[in-house]
């Protein structure tokens, strides 16, 4: 089942923010994240907000969702205006789950519609979907597109059989050339996510996906080692001896010939889970929960953030439905971010990304860190000491992106 939502300060049942949210707020871009939380099988590895149909009992349902995350947007709306936010358009939303494209295509479009219609849409904004390969075809992708999606991001995985398998993939590796090929026949950008280190996944078997991804060409690539959760059906088949524990020296070979396979097809990496052909091809959208922007999260157990303010919505779909019918405020529970969780969620975040993080941002502590992880080949010298004008900042190696949580440590000790 999904994990537990975090306890917090209350969230007042108006969804009334503080004036600190403004400080800062004409200098932020600002986006909006759509939950839709529903899948065909749950997946074994999963712990995600996500239901399937035996799981979501009465008072909740799939054909009334749709309006209910738009009376969310239009709560949302209302909120920042009574707060005294700026006016600003949205740069980027995104539908992510469970599995969006569960819902009709005229579901989706209606909630964009809803965006576009309490806050406008930035020139250029980027409109994204996250689907699986079985569960779109032309007309659904067609129907997106017209109704302003630019991307739809697949939810592949492996090209691998029995790494699908044990991962509970309902699609098959055929299936995502014939969606990738539709995609791209009505105008949408293509991301391919894939996973690695599953049970039972070999070296060999890693290759094949990459080389079944590369083989169609996306736009962007995102993979991600896979982690067991606490209380997923995956954690079980360890505990119980049924599947082999994940292996941490595998994942490192498994990245390195990621990273090199990718390159090598002209891929850069901006993040480390993450890679796009141009600059223009990145997630912007991901790239805003890593640079600190604003974003409001509609639907069940979605978080948002303003300004250092961070609040979680009620997870299940039942009482999130029930708040939406009395005009109340979904959020369960909030935080304020203190100045200093502020500084390391920022250094955590940032030093993912390739664009850096500044040393002069870092406390005198982190500052005479620099010259350590430099010598331990784990963050680039030449981004460090700002060669030709550059503004000095930390970006991680090849070597610093495995040790990631060694590179923040160092910096915030």
């Amino acid at each position: 089942m999904p994990s537990v939502l975090p306890d917090g300060e209350p969230a007042p049942a108006d969804g009334a923010l503080p004036a600190s949210v403004l400080e800062g707020a004409v200098d932020r871009a600002f986006g909006v994240y759509v939950h839709v939380p529903y899948c065909r099988v749950r997946c074994g590895y999963c712990d995600f907000n996500t239901y399937t149909a035996s799981e979501l009992g009465g008072g909740a349902s799939q054909a009334g969702y749709a309006s209910e995350a738009a009376t969310e947007l239009s709560f949302g709306a209302g909120v920042m205006r009574a707060a005294g936010l700026p006016e600003r358009p949205v740069s980027t939303v995104f539908f992510g789950g469970g599995t969006p494209t569960l819902l009709p295509a005229s579901d989706l479009a209606l909630m964009l519609a809803r965006v576009r219609d309490e806050w406008g849409l930035a020139p250029g904004a980027e409109i994204t979907t996250e689907a699986n390969p079985d569960s779109v075809d032309e007309a659904y992708l067609e129907t997106l597109a017209e109704a302003g999606f630019t991307r739809v991001s697949f939810g592949m995985q492996s090209a691998v059989p029995h790494v699908l398998h044990t991962l509970d993939r309902t699609h098959t590796p055929e299936r995502v050339p014939v969606v990738v090929a539709a995609a791209r026949a009505v105008g949408l950008q293509v991301s391919l996510d894939l996973i690695y280190g599953t049970p039972g996944e070999s070296l060999a078997d890693w290759e094949r996906s990459l080389d079944a991804a590369l083989e169609n060409a996306p736009d962007h690539l995102s993979a991600y080692a896979l982690i067991v959760e606490a209380g997923t059906k995956l954690a079980g088949q360890i505990r119980r001896g049924q599947v082999a524990e994940p292996d941490d020296d595998l994942h490192a070979e498994m990245y390195e010939l990621l990273d090199a396979r990718l390159a090598a097809a002209g891929y850069d990496w901006y993040e480390i889970s993450n890679w796009s052909r141009t600059a223009d091809t990145r997630s912007r959208h991901n790239l805003s929960y890593w640079t600190g922007e604003d974003w409001w999260g509609a639907g069940p157990g979605a978080h948002s953030h303003m300004g250092g303010l961070r609040w979680w919505n009620v997870k299940h779909p039942r009482a999130y439905a029930e708040r939406m019918s009395q005009g109340l405020s979904p959020a369960h529970a909030r935080e304020t971010l203190t100045d200093e969780a502020r500084h390391s969620e920022r250094v955590l975040l940032e030093t993912r990304i390739k664009d850096g993080f500044p040393i002069a941002a870092l406390s005198e502590h982190g500052r005479a860190a620099i010259a350590g992880l430099i010598g331990d080949g784990l963050i680039d010298g030449r981004a460090a000491l700002g060669v030709a004008g550059a503004e000095p900042r930390v970006v991680p190696t090849l070597r610093g992106r495995l040790l990631a949580d060694t590179v923040v440590a160092k910096l915030l000790e």
